[in-house]
């Protein structure tokens, strides 16, 4: 800790606040909204239902988050769908003096960014309240300094405008979390953290049967900060502490921001602690140019996110982190533009072990869960506070096993087990926000480490904190194919890495493989799962897009290929109707296709083959939609309203994805035989 940090004074917050400003309730009624930014004030309870379901895609569109300053403040909620219409405008909340916002269940669900309550908290918003909050998002605004709660009767002390007791906002909160409230934010209570100000409890469980995620997080448990002593023998849910990482990444969404945050309360010319645990992504925006609007570009919001890889590449260099960055390369079969990696598929494929614990700038982080470590997803503020301490904070979370046993159908994936347990009551009900999702059973067991990766990484789309699977053997030999590693170190990796007999389960989910058929989400969630035949007749498609960290890694290239081989044979090829792209996580990917000959098969099938990026996933590549009527069907892994642009995005698997773009129509892919169609 520098000299200058050690002497900081640190100031808490009063213990009574108070907000004077108005309410504004985001309902599902378009008129209301309006009507409220137009200066009305609605009675509580308001006429029309409060919006459930409001992801941070809504609260800052992608777009949005290439502005990482106070000009967010302009642009809350512009994504916000109520109705058919979005009724928010640039500048209209900052202008309406709000301090308060409203919603229903499930308040900032899907991406980490912190991009949104920072908006909020720029726009003059200091309190959030809804009926539910995910995790990533709550903690982000309690980094940021923003208030939270779930208690509907503070609407009308908000609106009276008296003294709220800050006690309101910390009750029922352990000890760091009250700790971080009370400090006005995550910087300050690490400042005081690393004074000597305040002191961290130990984990309050005793000996236990412990979880596989449990016995990482115990391994990882920070028990003294200013004597680096790491480790405690036992945890359980609802134990809250810091934890040391072994890996922190970010991409160019998060790291300008955090580095602005770094200049200004730590110091330009001050080093993060072990800079060789952390990674920098140029992964999202590659190729952002060829998917923005005319009019996007004319206001200038190209050249805004371009500022992003500049800043991030100045903080690089100047910090002595590895980048994996920009990588242009024209080839016969290619666009030009790309990146050397998406960080998910980077992460697990060079970086991540056994046994890690390991956090990113990015909801989809427990991606590198499928070989057995606790990966999870933060905010800018963790991220920048993270370069201070090397560690994270974290409250136990309780642990759900999902079973998927019995023999998958050839058809059937990785995929379509995640659409089945998004659509489980459990699941869909929000019962698993913020749990640990440990997936086991022979069906999963018999996956391969990237198909794993599929369902750890979508433990995001789950609401989970992260999801895990066992390392077993698959993993043994994922890491000596991969890694070229010694099968001693390997060993000794893996030990002890198990769930103990007893382990506790706040539930067990009971999935069988055996009775699955291939499944698509339908627009707006990835909760909407169907089996095909559910559909009700054909689907058409206009594009058919395959790629992204979730659905761009080798396994998923076999599958495509797979498919499409057999097509040709057939002297069929991507529908006449239907623009097919096909994305790559990595470059490694890449040359897997190349020496795997698949390239040439994308090319003759008439899909359009694209290096490595987030892409269309966020709105930022070849395979975005433009307008409403557009269909798309994708691999991806969510579909939530403006996700993938403004058209009609149901979520498949990669075999699904692959046959729906020869049929013209969402189609399932029958080995050796004809596709299947949705009505039949």
């Amino acid at each position: 800790m520098t000299e200058s940090l050690r002497e900081r004074p640190v100031e808490r917050r009063s213990d009574r606040v108070r907000f004077d400003g108005r309410v504004l309730f985001l309902v599902d009624d378009p008129e209301l909204i309006r009507r409220q930014l137009a200066g009305e004030n609605l009675e509580w309870p308001v006429e029309a239902p409060l919006r459930d379901n409001i992801s941070t895609d809504e609260i800052t569109p992608a777009y949005i988050c290439y502005y990482y300053d106070e000009t967010l403040g302009d642009f809350p909620y512009l994504g916000l769908k109520t109705g058919d219409e979005f009724p928010i405008t640039r500048g209209t909340v900052r202008a309406g003096g709000f301090v308060c916002s409203v919603s229903g269940k499930r308040r900032g669900k899907g991406s980490s960014r912190e991009q949104s309550p920072y908006a909020e908290m720029c726009a003059g918003i200091r309190l959030v309240l809804a009926d539910s909050i995910e995790r990533i998002y709550r903690e982000n605004c309690q980094n940021l300094g923003i208030l939270t709660s779930t208690n509907f009767s503070l609407v009308e002390r908000v609106r009276q405008g008296g003294e709220i007791p800050l006690s309101v906002f910390t009750e029922g909160e352990g000890e760091i979390t009250r700790g971080i409230i009370e400090h006005g934010g995550l910087f300050w209570y690490n400042v005081a953290r690393l004074q000597g100000r305040v002191r961290v409890p130990l984990p309050s469980a005793s000996e236990r049967p412990m979880t596989l995620a449990e016995k990482i997080i115990a391994r990882h448990w920070v028990t003294d900060i200013a004597r680096d002593a790491v480790g405690v023998a036992y945890v359980g849910p609802g134990d809250e502490g810091f934890v040391r990482t072994d890996i922190r990444f970010s991409h160019e969404y998060v790291t300008p921001m955090a580095a602005i945050f770094w200049r200004d309360l730590v110091g330009e010319a001050e080093q993060i602690v072990d800079p060789g645990s952390v990674f920098f992504f140029r992964d999202h925006l590659t190729f952002l140019e060829l998917a923005m609007t005319d009019e996007r570009k004319a206001a200038g919001l190209l050249d805004v996110a371009l500022e992003l890889k500049k800043k991030q590449e100045e903080f690089a260099e100047r910090q002595g982190v590895k980048l994996y960055g920009e990588l242009p390369r024209v080839g016969p079969h290619t666009m030009v533009q790309g990146s050397e990696a998406i960080c998910h598929s980077k992460i697990l494929e060079q970086h991540a072990l056994p046994g890690h614990l390991l956090v990113g700038s990015d909801s989809h982080t427990p991606h590198a869960g499928a070989i057995g470590c606790i990966a999870f997803g933060v905010g800018t503020t963790a991220i920048f506070n993270s370069w201070l301490t090397k560690d994270v904070r974290i409250k136990v979370p309780p642990s759900v096993l999902v079973r998927v046993d019995g023999r998958r159908p050839e058809n059937v994936t990785a995929k379509d087990f995640m659409l089945q347990i998004l659509h489980h009551p459990y699941v869909k009900n929000g019962h698993a926000i913020g749990k640990i999702v440990e997936y086991a059973g022979e069906a999963v067991e018999a996956l391969s480490i990237d198909e794993r990766a599929t369902m750890t990484n979508m433990a995001a789309e789950v609401g989970a904190f992260t999801g895990i699977v066992r390392p077993d053997g698959k993993a043994r030999e994922f890491l000596m194919r991969e890694r070229g590693m010694d099968p001693d170190q390997i060993e000794r990796l893996l030990s002890g890495l198990y769930s103990d007999d007893g382990a506790d389960y706040e539930t067990v989910i009971e999935i069988d493989a055996g009775a699955l058929r291939p499944m698509v989400a339908l627009p707006g969630d990835p909760g909407n799962g169907l089996f095909l035949e559910q559909l009700g007749g054909p689907v058409r498609v206009d594009i058919a897009y395959a790629g992204s960290c979730t659905a761009g890694k080798k396994s998923d290239m076999d599958m495509y290929a797979r498919v499409f081989k057999e097509a040709l044979d057939r002297g069929e090829r991507v529908h006449p109707d239907v623009k097919c792209y096909i994305q790559c996580g990595s470059q490694e990917v890449k040359r897997y296709c190349e020496e795997s000959g698949y390239l040439d098969v994308f090319r003759d099938v008439g899909a359009q083959f694209i290096e490595p990026s987030c892409g269309a996933c966020i709105n930022a590549g070849p395979g975005v939609s433009y307008d409403r009527e557009t269909v798309t069907v994708s691999a991806i892994n969510r579909n939530f309203p403006g996700r993938s642009g403004p058209g009609q995005l149901y979520l498949a698997s990669p075999y699904t994805t692959a046959a729906s773009a020869v049929a013209g129509y969402i189609a399932a892919w029958e080995p050796a035989s004809e596709a299947v169609s949705a009505d039949t």
